[in-house]
């Protein structure tokens, strides 16, 4: 691969690879940066979205800008926020969040925000969110239970992950699946496509 076409996730999430992945985009890099994810007072998740997308990016420019070895590469970051109306949910830890943020899901829609961000080889910031509506199906107690069970919950924000048993509770779906999962493909691919990168290279051929 050429040194312009590297591309560093600031990410270490498994599903987001996975994405790249299925469009074969292989990074030349994993790099999940620890950033401070509490959402400032009223911050509107959108906003919250675009910010922390936006400093994992820029955390992870300031540690490869002055090696020769990355500093000419792409670096692409993301964050994805849940929230019913402006009350953004959180990652879940434990079963009592997890089963307080399912019981405000049933039954209604929410907004899944993805906000990301692009650094170009020059340096530019290229940022975008993307909303998607879901609307989950009425959750009986003991499909509740169940999913707690599951372990599934863990870490999720929402307290949810779509691309797992909880795709049955979704009754309908406004805009990008993936970006539920935890990146536009659609998005993500055109704004690389877009600054340069060969989104097409790593494609198989017949």
């Amino acid at each position: 691969m050429a040194l312009e076409q590297k591309l560093i996730l600031a990410s270490g999430s498994p599903r987001r690879l996975d994405l790249l992945n299925q469009v074969g985009i292989e990074p030349a890099r994993l790099m999940p940066m620890d950033i401070d994810e509490t959402p400032k007072r009223a911050e509107h998740p959108r906003s919250l979205a675009r910010r922390l997308s936006t400093e994992k990016a820029e955390a992870s420019y300031r540690a490869i800008k002055d090696d020769p070895a990355w500093r000419h590469s792409y670096i692409l970051s993301a964050d994805t926020v849940v929230a019913v109306g402006r009350r953004i949910l959180e990652k879940t830890e434990y079963t009592e969040e997890a089963s307080a943020a399912l019981h405000l899901l049933s039954g209604r829609g929410h907004w899944v925000y993805t906000g990301i961000c692009l650094v170009t080889p020059g340096g530019q910031f290229r940022q975008k969110v993307v909303e998607t509506k879901v609307r989950f199906k009425r959750l009986s107690t003991r499909e509740i239970e169940t999913y707690i069970s599951s372990g599934q919950w863990r870490g999720k924000a929402g307290a949810y992950a779509i691309q797992g048993i909880a795709g049955a509770f979704v009754q309908k779906l406004v805009g990008s699946y993936s970006n539920v999962v935890g990146l536009p493909l659609y998005d993500v691919t055109t704004l690389l496509a877009g600054e340069g990168f060969d989104v097409a290279q790593g494609w198989p051929e017949a």
